[in-house]
């Protein structure tokens, strides 16, 4: 990063010398690496299979819960299920989920013009992946059950 460094003065290296201060991220490398091997070993075309079950299987109950409403539902989507749940901020119902250790994300989710766009000011999102299973989708909607009787 530093040519020289002096009592009477700093002299920088050039670019992109000079941008590439400290020891390398061989941690991370190294834990990258360990996650690849951990990925292969599973099968790419498993996991995927797995998480469209899973991401199956919440759309279908989730759609079972009066006064949901899911948003995206395009055919080939990612393992993420976003709703609004009718006169329930998507704030009370993240903060109930987590009372009963149920952890989704509420807000914008980097996505505000899109919601803009649709009127919708917040959701809630369960974000799914290879460590979700059956049984974390009843939790799920058990919870969100939960969250409707005590509006009610």
């Amino acid at each position: 990063m530093i040519s020289s460094v002096s009592f009477n003065g700093t002299t920088y290296n050039e670019i992109p010398y000079k941008f590439e201060a400290g020891t390398p991220n061989i941690a991370g490398a190294i834990g990258l690496g360990a996650a690849l091997d951990y990925l292969s070993s599973l099968g790419l075309d498993r996991i995927a299979t797995h998480e469209k079950e899973v991401l199956d299987y919440g759309t279908k109950r989730l759609t079972e819960i009066p006064g949901l409403r899911l948003i995206g539902t395009a055919r080939n989507k990612a393992g993420v299920l976003s709703f609004v749940m009718e006169d329930i901020h998507p704030n009370d119902i993240g903060t109930l989920l987590d009372q009963k250790g149920i952890a989704v994300r509420t807000g914008q989710h980097c996505a505000e013009p899109v919601m803009d766009r649709f009127g919708i000011h917040s959701t809630v999102r369960a974000s799914l992946g290879l460590y979700n299973s059956k049984e974390d989708i009843d939790s799920l909607v058990d919870g969100l059950e939960s969250v409707r009787r005590i509006f009610a």
